[in-house]
């Protein structure tokens, strides 16, 4: 008998047969409820679907193990369909942000180098305006009067195409901001998928509950690490095609929803619905918080309605999920003495606060880089090993570029970011791409961007621009510009005119100049 090579490289049935696995599991348990339709889909009912939309994308679409599938799609159950194919056939599916430009989106496309790009209708404009780069072989618009999917696509006979898949083999390619214009794709394999759903199990984040409502948009790797693990418990997924408060006031009215995660935006936008106060909470156990710690004073909205709040934090890199703070007590003012806490690592992951300069350990109080380490680390940034060194290091820590402290009871506190970007309503936002957008008009000489305070994203982004000699521009107009190039949450909220950039004593920019002369 050989010795047997590493079991995280042997091919296996089950690896991304999600979809068949759990069918013959529990095929009538119900899978998921679409608030849109109003229907509901039993895990069998999901298989039948997969295994024509996996029959489709290699039959018709010649798709298979490697090949990539991007796609530009709202919380839709095509796109979860679209998900579960891709992982019979080890098809890499790359979801883009219909956020995006088209200067942003035409950057990841040609890196990408998709064979197949589908898209909603409803994003058709933005779509016939990118430069679809000539790796693409087939591009499908699946809602247009047409009804592909729905006419054509799950009218295909349906046949279990699923293939042997290696927990090492790429389950998705995610794109994320970071401290560089360019923006950053993640390789995530089928092994980072298992774990962080092991992770997010195991730390009791989804709780004894059995109806989870998906808030996380599925270009965010945050909707598909949400939906995955419920697919692995068999647990039913409640799917919004987009954030609608008024909607999910409604779901919870109609006790549908025990479990979900947010930002602290989200929980705003419900407090304001005019529902909020009329809306029976009686059925909704926990809320999770993701991107920055809630307020005190959101949280307390929540628990004076009986609702537990854990603060979460975690990175695309590393995670996604890797911090949770579990509440050690049934006192809800627990809850909130530690709202600044993001608790402990999850249940399989390491977790180390270093010095910046000399990697070591710093003792409980002192402020150093969150490291973490964990069988759901990512594989690195596509086609980038220069990139990846910057984050990874050999002993496989990622550098997560936050800074941190740990105090006597272990618990950990984000203290700020040793990188310049910064985070607006969960998105990662890059001052550097602001920046570029910005010297794109005629008039503007230099810029600085970095993030300020707000109450209600936590930050968005503000600039100051220095106009070439003899000419000035609008704030608005410049505004304007920006958004030719940018997403809508990377324009800046102000822009400020100045004589010169303010700089640090090394001749670098100065963004924590910026941030105190807009507060």
């Amino acid at each position: 008998m050989g010795s047997i090579r590493h079991y995280d490289d042997l091919p296996m049935n089950w690896v991304g047969d999600w979809a068949g696995r759990r069918a013959a599991l529990t095929p009538h348990r119900t899978a998921l409820y679409d608030s849109f339709t109003r229907k509901s889909f039993t895990f069998l009912d999901i298989n039948d679907r997969v295994c024509r939309v996996g029959a489709y994308l290699a039959d018709s679409l010649g798709l298979g193990k490697g090949d990539v599938l991007a796609l530009i799609c709202s919380n839709r159950i095509e796109a979860i369909d679209i998900y579960l194919a891709c992982g019979k056939l080890g098809v890499i599916l790359a979801p883009l942000s219909q956020r995006l430009k088209k200067p942003e989106l035409d950057d990841l496309l040609a890196r990408l180098a998709p064979r197949a790009f589908v898209y909603e209708n409803r994003f058709a404009e933005l779509a016939s305006s990118l430069s679809v780069p000539s790796s693409v072989k087939s591009v499908v618009n699946f809602d247009d009067d047409r009804n592909i999917f729905e006419g054509t696509i799950l009218r295909t006979s349906p046949r279990e195409v699923n293939i042997p898949l290696a927990m090492n083999d790429t389950c998705l390619y995610v794109h994320t901001g970071g401290t560089t214009a360019v923006p950053k794709i993640c390789i995530v394999s089928y092994r980072q998928m298992v774990w962080n759903s092991f992770d997010i199990l195991a730390t009791g984040l989804m709780g004894p509950h059995q109806n989870v409502l998906i808030t996380f948009p599925f270009f965010h790797i945050g909707g598909w690490n949400t939906f995955t693990p419920l697919f692995h418990a068999g647990i039913t997924s409640i799917l919004l095609r987009e954030f609608n408060p008024g909607l999910v006031l409604d779901l919870i009215h109609e006790g549908r929803v025990e479990n979900f995660g947010a930002v602290e935006a989200m929980l705003q936008f419900l407090i304001a619905h005019p529902k909020f106060n009329e809306t029976d909470f009686s059925r909704l156990k926990a809320i999770n918080t993701a991107a920055a710690p809630c307020s005190k004073s959101v949280m307390q909205v929540f628990l004076d309605k009986g609702v537990r709040i854990s603060q979460t934090y975690g990175m695309t890199e590393a995670g996604p999920s890797n911090f949770c703070y579990t509440a050690r007590t049934d006192s809800l003012e627990e809850l909130l003495t530690n709202s600044a806490s993001i608790g402990t690592s999850m249940f399989h992951c390491d977790a180390k606060i270093v010095d910046q300069q000399t990697a070591r350990e710093v003792e409980p109080g002192e402020v150093g880089v969150l490291c973490m380490r964990s069988p759901h680390n990512f594989d690195g940034y596509l086609n980038d090993p220069t990139r990846t060194e910057t984050v990874i290091d050999e002993d496989g820590w990622i550098h997560t570029g936050d800074l941190a402290a740990k105090d006597r009871d272990g618990l950990i506190c984000i203290k700020g970011r040793a990188d310049n970007m910064f985070i607006s309503g969960g998105e990662n936002i890059s001052p550097e791409e602001i920046e570029q957008a910005l010297m794109k008009h005629p008039a503007v000489a230099g810029a600085i961007c970095a993030g300020i305070p707000d109450p209600k994203w936590g930050e968005v982004p503000a600039a100051l621009v220095v106009f070439h000699e003899g000419q000035s521009t609008s704030e608005e107009d410049l505004k304007a510009a920006c958004r030719e190039n940018l997403a809508g949450y990377k324009v800046p909220r102000q822009i400020k005119p100045v004589g010169e950039l303010p700089l640090t004593g090394a001749g670098k920019l100065n963004r924590s100049a910026v941030a105190a002369m807009f507060a």
